[in-house]
């Protein structure tokens, strides 16, 4: 007599269902491990550790600047210092290929300045300074509503070189390539001033990290 015909039939059902769940556990083990990103969120650099939305309301994953040196401004249509949209642009044009990436964050915490919806202020933007540098929708940056980036930006805990209040429309953090705030230039300060522009070159004389050379990114594959 075999010694399949020796085991009762429910042991035999028990053996062949208990054999299948483990078969199913290392499939889903497998592949959970295969679809599991490369790098770790305690490998992201802590600034770029946000999802934002577009002003086309899309949602970005700041992890995608990784690499790039940023310059991150708060941004009003109906401000004095509206006008730096022109030098903003400026900068997009001349250090874009070499790996800047300009974020403005329109805002109506100050004067009640940024009153326009999402697409007015793409129309505004576009049609008054040609604006080519990417703009996310528009956020609180100060008070209860605090739009989370902001929270970081200016928290003594999260960014203690640089925290404080944002002062008013076109506040400006640079992050170097490996994800660090470097510096801050307060909203008078031109996009254009000497300090401003050293700053951002001496930020792009440094090398890509190998970790940011590595992650996949959405924007080359678009």
């Amino acid at each position: 007599m075999s010694c399949c015909r020796s085991l009762s039939r429910p042991l035999i059902l028990f053996i062949a269902v208990l054999g299948l769940i483990l078969g199913v556990g290392q499939f889903v083990a497998q592949h959970a491990t295969a679809d599991e990103p490369k790098a770790d969120k305690a490998d992201v650099p802590a600034v770029l550790n946000f999802t934002v939305e577009s002003i086309k309301g899309d949602d970005v994953k700041l992890t995608e600047y990784y690499g790039d040196v940023v310059l991150i401004v708060n941004v009003a249509s109906r401000c004095g210092l509206t006008k730096q949209y022109k030098q903003l642009q400026a900068l997009h044009d001349d250090y874009a290929d070499k790996g800047l990436s300009i974020l403005g964050f329109p805002a109506n915490n100050f004067g009640k300045q940024e009153p326009g919806s999402n697409d007015e202020i793409a129309v505004f933007c576009e049609e008054n300074y040609g604006v080519e540098f990417d703009m996310f929708a528009k956020v609180s940056v100060a008070g209860d509503d605090q739009a989370p980036l902001y929270g970081f930006l200016t928290s003594e805990e999260t960014n203690p070189k640089f925290a404080g209040k944002i002062r008013w429309n076109f506040d400006k953090f640079l992050v170097s390539r490996d994800g660090q705030v470097i510096a801050r230039f307060s909203p008078k300060t031109k996009p254009s001033a000497e300090d401003v522009l050293k700053a951002i070159q001496d930020a792009l004389e440094k090398p890509v990290p190998e970790a940011a050379k590595a992650k996949p990114s959405e924007k080359d594959a678009e």
